[in-house]
């Protein structure tokens, strides 16, 4: 089998075009009709990259697209190991190729979603260019006359003087743009880099009291959450710390079953940081505070006994308005 294929590989080095180098690598380039994956020379030769990272990097770029490419994925499908895995995917994150970003779907799910560019290069684009000076016109030149030569000695009849025609102008043409390399200051990129900081989490919503009443239920609920879904089972350090965010939803008129099918329902399989998970849904899902409309109680008068609205008791329109009169005619 190994003599048929170099006999092949030799057959094949002989169509190769003349002349050929003395040392380094000969290519035999055979073109790809199907299956096959470009790759750019600025990944292909990158020296910043290790030789494994450009490796996963290509195997990854081959992949269809929603393939899982995370590092027990890989692991599994590759011989390399899970930490040599994880370091070459840092590699192409630090590098731009890669990025991996957690994602709420529109069912409430939150998934990890990993994006990989094959030139991150082309995400940067050049910022407004600023308007050219415009140059001053250039006056159109005149060509002056130039004297007919000499008749020759045939019979044909001289040409007559005249303005010599200009040439016509040839077409411009203009070299390509060279690349303005990553750090040039006219470049503003379209991604932050992966060691942009992040913003900072929203606290935790707090009631405005917390009462006895208000705890009680809220470390019940949270302690209970491991009965509808074996995934959500809390310590009770992460109980005593979630009680104000449930309290919060409580205070808010929620009903307590409401609170238990938003924090459990949707979430990803398997739930790794359930503290973590049910943090960010109180937080995240806090629903808005009810709309009291205040509504001033009857009273009864004390002079007519008629009802009227009023939020103390004591008299009427009409009989506050008959004692001012009476009180006015004693005065006069």
């Amino acid at each position: 089998m190994d003599t048929k294929q170099n006999t092949a590989l030799l057959r094949a080095l002989a169509e190769v075009p003349a002349p050929l180098p003395d040392r380094g690598v000969i290519h035999v380039v055979i073109p790809h009709t199907d299956r096959f994956t470009v790759v750019g020379n600025h990944l292909a030769q990158n020296a910043g990259l290790s030789t494994t990272a450009v490796g996963f990097a290509v195997r990854i770029q081959s992949l269809p697209q929603g393939t899982e490419v995370g590092v027990k994925a890989l692991a599994a499908r590759f011989p390399e190991g899970e930490k040599l895995i994880a370091a070459a995917l840092r590699e192409l994150e630090a590098h731009g190729y890669l990025q991996r970003a957690r994602t709420r779907l529109p069912n409430g799910r939150i998934v990890t979603r990993t994006v990989f560019c094959n030139q991150p290069a082309a995400l940067l684009r050049p910022r407004g260019a600023a308007a050219l000076p415009q140059q001053a016109p250039v006056a159109p030149q005149v060509t002056a006359p130039v004297p007919a030569p000499a008749p020759a000695p045939a019979l044909a009849p001289a040409p007559a003087r005249g303005p010599a025609l200009a040439p016509a102008p040839k077409p411009e043409h203009h070299a390509p743009e060279a690349p303005v390399p990553q750090g040039h200051a006219s470049f503003i990129p379209l991604v932050p880099p992966p060691t942009a900081p992040k913003p900072p989490r929203p606290p935790l919503p707090r009631p405005r009291e917390l009462t006895p009443e208000l705890e009680r239920i809220s470390a019940a609920l949270l302690s209970d959450l491991h009965h509808h879904s074996p995934e959500f089972t809390l310590s009770e350090e992460h109980v005593h710390r979630l009680v104000p965010g449930v309290a919060a939803w409580l205070e808010r008129d929620t009903h307590p079953d409401t609170i238990r099918h938003a924090l459990t329902t949707n979430a990803p399989e398997p739930v790794k940081y359930p503290y973590q998970f049910v943090k960010h849904r109180l937080t995240a899902l806090l629903p808005p505070p009810p709309h009291r409309t205040t509504v001033t109680p009857f009273q009864t008068c004390d002079g007519c006994e008629r009802a009227f609205r009023a939020p103390t008791p004591g008299h009427c329109r009409d009989c506050r308005t008959g004692h001012a009169h009476e009180d006015q005619q004693a005065a006069a």
